[in-house]
């Protein structure tokens, strides 16, 4: 399960009445590790406006915190929901380096998610990531 539920969340998205807000409390709950990367990027990007974006190269520190990150960025919903919440676009590359752009980073981003740098970001430790 990627996310830990409520009953009461789990009505109101039965009856189409869930909030971004709502959402973002059940992913922060439910995904702490991967909450404090997508929050330690946005302070990051925030103390710092002119950088563009912010990545995140850390090895997750066990196989529960990978999970969490791979669960949050393998979902269209979660991501949306965090980018519509920090105004921000998140791309994630191998199985930890996850960056946050600013809108206006388009070159920034475009670099980020291409081909050259997936193979030249390949390390030896991450290939049964």
């Amino acid at each position: 399960m990627s996310l830990a539920v409520s009953p009461e969340l789990q009505l109101r998205a039965q009856e189409g009445r869930v909030s971004d807000e709502e959402f973002i409390e059940c992913i922060r709950e439910s995904l702490p590790y991967a909450w404090s990367v997508v929050n330690g990027l946005v302070g990051e990007l925030q103390q710092k406006p002119g950088i563009g974006f912010a990545n995140s190269q850390a090895v997750p520190p066990n196989d529960d915190a990978q999970g969490e990150l791979l669960r949050l960025v393998a979902s269209d919903a979660m991501r949306s929901v965090i980018e519509r919440h920090y105004g921000v676009r998140l791309a994630f590359q191998n199985c930890c380096t996850l960056a946050l752009f600013n809108p206006d980073a388009h070159d920034a981003y475009n670099a980020f998610v291409s081909t050259q740098a997936q193979l030249l970001n390949q390390r030896p430790e991450l290939v049964n990531c």
